[in-house]
């Protein structure tokens, strides 16, 4: 029997572009990143790269890691799921909070599990800030404290240039001085660490380009009418296919959960706020956005080999 995709398509080779030149080795137990855009096709391709590599998949989408979220998050199939070992799917409740940490907490153990066996782990999903956080660590600078920001925001923006300049003159040089965000956040990160922002921008930077030369993986990469037809196939196929019904069943959801695309829609349509024409022009417009967003992400993390 043909093997089939979560829309319940067969899985054809050629299909979706499967890197040759990264399946050659089969020994090789590094981590392989499939990227790319929402309904860009990331899960019918790793599941052919799990067969060369004789690998097992681990879930990168911030949504997927949630149950009773199956199809509004486009999950793979448990028929999909059998076909090779699927982790970090489904593993949380949908009240529970989740973030890039957590998820980096969870994956790490998971990967070095796969390859303690000598499998290849394949990471894959469109989560930017989750893949980040696995691939690099979390960044180094402070988090807004949100005090010192009011207090900073109270001054005048020419005070603010003036100490910035005393504290970090590297940091003044390449900051656009006439906007008061990015003014006040290169003095809060000197103010809060002691040390200078630029200085730690630096070292960030070249520990990232050190640990990008480590790292495989692809960015599947369409053409803005192909992807857009996609979505709009596969929102048409999740209202179809129970998308009401789960939404339905799932009283109370964390805050995180609850901003998966088409899950606000769906409950609107649920209460008769919207018809379903308009939750599904809703739906395939928010994806757009989403998938647009996406593709500026990952056009930054220049170690993903455009497929």
């Amino acid at each position: 029997m043909a093997k089939r995709t979560s829309t319940g398509d067969p899985i054809r080779s050629g299909d979706t572009p499967v890197p040759t030149k990264f399946c050659d080795d089969k020994s090789v137990v590094t981590p392989y990143y499939i990227c790319g855009p929402t309904a860009s096709g990331k899960s019918a391709l790793a599941l052919e790269i799990a067969a060369q590599l004789d690998g097992e998949i681990v879930n990168a989408d911030a949504f997927q890691l949630y149950s009773g979220l199956e199809i509004v998050s486009a999950a793979p199939s448990l028929k999909e799921r059998a076909i090779v070992p699927h982790h970090l799917y489904g593993i949380l409740d949908p009240t529970e909070a989740a973030d890039a940490g957590s998820y980096m907490r969870l994956a790490k153990p998971v990967i070095e599990e796969i390859q303690s066996r000598g499998k290849t782990p394949i990471i894959t999903g469109g989560s930017g800030l989750y893949l980040k956080f696995l691939t690099h660590g979390p960044s180094p600078l402070p988090t807004a404290d949100a005090d010192l920001r009011a207090a900073l925001d109270a001054r005048p923006l020419d005070d603010l240039v003036a100490e910035l300049r005393a504290l970090d003159p590297a940091e003044a040089s390449r900051t656009a001085l006439q906007n008061r965000r990015f003014v006040s956040r290169a003095l809060e990160i000197c103010i809060l660490t002691g040390q200078k922002a630029s200085d730690l921008r630096d070292q960030w930077e070249t520990k990232t380009r050190e640990i990008s030369q480590t790292l495989r993986g692809i960015v599947i990469q369409r053409s803005r009418p192909d992807l857009h037809a996609r979505i709009a196939d596969r929102t048409r196929s999740m209202l179809d296919h129970g998308a009401l019904e789960e939404v339905a069943s799932l009283k109370t959801v964390s805050a995180n959960c609850e901003k998966a695309i088409g899950f606000r829609e769906i409950r609107a349509l649920i209460a008769g706020e919207i018809d379903r024409a308009t939750c599904e022009d809703l739906i395939n417009a928010a994806t757009r956005q989403y998938a647009k967003r996406q593709e500026t992400w990952f056009r930054r993390e220049k170690w993903l080999v455009p497929e």
